[in-house]
């Protein structure tokens, strides 16, 4: 068997580990990577949020060329630069949610994996992809070639 046919040391349970381990670590780290969507979501929301800000800005602006003073001034004044929430504007939750949710995930997530299995990741699906790939077959190999 050619190393491409065994998945690589870091994608193997370490010995001892049960199943119902490998299922917990992988649904933590699955829960992790949809929180990770939704970090992505999150930072999708800042850039619209800015963006759509700049334009209320330049729909003041045309507005006030167009001859309609009042609303072009309710415009900026009422939703040019308003928080999103109680004092924030969408940085400030990106901030937040990056300093405390998402790295406390990640650090539990990082340190149930170092305890449980050796700091392995995606034991899970390695294990899904050996039982579910054609075994010596072209294109179903375990992992790349190490060119070492």
């Amino acid at each position: 068997m050619t190393d491409r046919e065994r998945p690589a040391p870091e994608h193997t349970r370490p010995d001892g580990v049960d199943d119902a381990t490998i299922e917990a670590v992988g649904k933590l780290s699955e829960a992790l990577e949809t929180i990770e969507q939704a970090r992505g979501h999150l930072y999708a929301f800042h850039q619209l949020m800015g963006r759509g800000d700049l334009q209320a800005g330049d729909a003041a602006d045309l507005l006030e060329a167009a001859g309609h003073a009042e609303l072009a001034e309710r415009v900026r004044t009422e939703l040019v630069g308003r928080n999103i929430g109680e004092g924030r504007w969408s940085f400030q939750l990106v901030e937040e949610f990056d300093d405390g949710y998402w790295s406390e995930f990640r650090a539990l997530d990082e340190d149930v994996r170092g305890k449980l299995v050796g700091g392995r990741r995606h034991l899970f699906e390695a294990e899904m992809k050996e039982q579910r790939r054609t075994h010596g077959r072209r294109g179903h190999e375990s992992r790349p070639d190490s060119h070492e």
